[in-house]
């Protein structure tokens, strides 16, 4: 397997991609890697690695595209970015099977649906990112950002996206598939949420179990959350944050008084087994689902080892034939709805 890493745009570009890609193909030896940023920078770095020398290619590609970067305006005027070049090279080059980038949201959609294009049948590609859940589990959010003005007929093909990625990557037989709404009964909601709700009870292929409300999305209850990407992505950052401004709660009050100072020392293993718990950078990057090649997108702030997960969540789609069954899983949906117009 091939892969195109964008070797810039997070806060910790491009030492923790480089990194994390070192880590990555010492423990894959049936990985190879093209390596996209600036060239004289990749080479001091790998130089330290010379036994990987024979599994990588550098491409020259300086640019940086930011957040305030217009994603449109990107595309067409930072063609000498490491994103725009790795987008070209995962078009381009038949033996490349995937691309990792911590780069801006925004650009990376746009320039993936404008080059790489989608898989037949999907309207629009979503993002679907992963967090854990109270039971110890997973649950994956989709989509979380790539769209904020979509269609029932959209969240019903997020819902089979989603089912298809779980239970390939993390094999969740029957995925239990949530709508998001303000409330668990069916004729809650908005407009779209109020079609989709039928439309989702009637997909072939999912495990629908009906509405589920924000504060439950950490219960262990649900194994993928369906919504548009607005919702989804204050849905993720309100519950992220919660977690982290708990956790810096937590820790100015322990330093309050010495009596628990001293609790907290003989807790410390729990305390940290937590932190792991809720730390985001543990769960991987966010993948692109429902483009033609495999895209997944790290977190800015990620680390050399959030980012080697990355990684190993793009091994596993491509390992899984993910998108050939995606591909089934939309064939055979299209084949109930020709039957039942039919009828």
């Amino acid at each position: 397997m091939k892969l195109v890493i964008d070797c810039l745009g997070g806060d910790h570009s491009p030492e923790a991609n480089i990194d994390g890609v070192v880590a990555a193909l010492q423990q894959n030896d049936a990985l190879t890697v093209i390596l996209v940023g600036d060239e004289a920078v990749i080479r001091d770095r790998m130089a330290s690695y010379p036994t990987l020398a024979g599994r990588i290619e550098i491409v020259h590609a300086p640019g940086v595209i930011t957040g305030e970067d217009k994603p449109t305006d990107a595309i067409r005027l930072k063609k000498d970015s490491s994103m725009i070049a790795a987008i070209r090279l995962l078009r381009e080059r038949e033996d490349a099977d995937a691309l990792i980038s911590n780069g801006a949201t925004g650009a990376l959609v746009a320039a993936a649906t404008l080059r790489i294009g989608r898989i037949r049948g999907i309207r629009r590609p979503a993002f679907c990112p992963l967090l854990p859940t109270m039971t110890g589990g997973i649950v994956g959010i989709c989509d979380s950002g790539a769209n904020t003005d979509i269609q029932p007929e959209q969240l019903q093909q997020f819902a089979i996206l989603g089912s298809r990625y779980l239970q390939s990557v993390y094999h969740i037989e029957a995925p239990r598939v949530a709508l998001l709404n303000i409330g668990v009964e069916s004729e809650k909601g908005d407009d779209l949420r109020k079609t989709a709700f039928p439309l989702l009870s009637a997909t072939p292929g999912i495990h629908f179990v009906g509405n589920m409300e924000s504060r439950d999305l950490l219960s262990g209850k649900y194994d993928l959350v369906v919504c548009d990407g607005f919702s989804g992505n204050v849905l993720i950052k309100a519950t992220e944050g919660t977690a982290l401004e708990l956790l810096k709660k937590l820790k100015k009050d322990i330093y309050s008084k010495k009596r628990y100072q001293l609790g907290a020392l003989l807790m410390k293993d729990m305390f940290r087994k937590e932190a792991a718990f809720m730390n985001y950078q543990n769960y991987g990057g966010s993948v692109l689902l429902g483009t033609e090649k495999i895209i997944v997108k790290g977190h800015g702030s990620s680390d050399a080892a959030a980012f080697a997960a990355c990684i190993r969540q793009a091994v596993t789609m491509y390992d899984s034939h993910m998108n050939e069954l995606i591909q089934s899983d939309l064939l055979s949906l299209e084949q109930t709805e020709g039957e039942a117009t039919h009828v």
